[in-house]
């Protein structure tokens, strides 16, 4: 294989599904593990996104992708329930198309701030989207066989400077 095919196969796109439905598709497994993930190698990928401004086509939300992302997303109370599972791995690898993942996002939900802890972080509340992706699978010999579809919602914090931040990722 040629190495433009090669760096087509790897880069991170956006699908529509035999329903018409977008979905990004994640190219490979970058973060591996049969027991666990190494989340700080996670965390400092996502350091690569801090900074970026990404728009919501559906609902045209701004999304700002700020400096306490990687720390959530890698760290929350939700990912600390998925280390040693299978969902960890998904979680991990997702981290690669963070912002076609904002890009495709859907069916906005407001939440009011219920946490004392995160009153400053979302003095204005909540926000909920759904995202849908695909995860290869591979079989023993490390051949690709096919690609899971996983759901997952977006949280976004509405902060004091009124704009909207990527906060997590859950219910993968």
């Amino acid at each position: 294989m040629n190495k433009r095919k090669m760096k087509e196969i790897n880069q991170v796109i956006i699908s529509v599904d035999e329903t018409g439905k977008r979905i990004v598709v994640i190219p490979k497994i970058i973060f591996k593990g049969k027991r666990s993930i190494d989340w700080r190698e996670v965390e400092k990928y996502l350091l690569k996104y801090v900074g970026e401004i990404v728009q919501i086509t559906d609902s045209e939300d701004i999304i700002y992708i700020g400096k306490d992302f990687p720390d959530e997303y890698t760290g929350s109370e939700y990912s600390a329930k998925l280390r040693g599972g299978p969902i960890a791995k998904v979680k991990a690898n997702l981290s690669q198309g963070i912002p076609e993942l904002i890009e495709i996002a859907e069916n906005k939900r407001w939440q009011e701030n219920y946490k004392q802890k995160n009153e400053k972080k979302a003095k204005y509340g909540w926000y909920r989207y759904d995202t849908r992706f695909a995860v290869p699978k591979y079989n023993n010999g490390g051949e690709l066989t096919g690609y899971s579809i996983f759901k997952g919602r977006m949280v976004i914090r509405h902060a004091q400077d009124n704009k909207l931040y990527l906060y997590d990722i859950l219910r993968i």
